[in-house]
């Protein structure tokens, strides 16, 4: 399953803290924009979303 990135809980204003935390370097984000997650480089070990500090990132059903 992979992960997303929810728009209303990302602020959006400043370099993602999950881009270095994400051991497969799937988060990648352009500038202060939402990131997003490279399903082909994710390897799902949830890392991301121990990390987010809103809580923005969430496996997807």
């Amino acid at each position: 399953m992979p992960y997303n990135v929810s728009e209303s809980l990302c602020p959006q204003n400043h370099r993602c803290p999950i881009i270095r935390v994400c051991p497969s370097e799937a988060i990648v984000q352009d500038g202060y924009g939402l990131p997003t997650v490279d399903k082909t480089k994710c390897t799902e070990c949830g890392k991301c979303t121990r990390y987010c500090p809103t809580g923005a990132i969430h496996k997807t059903n």
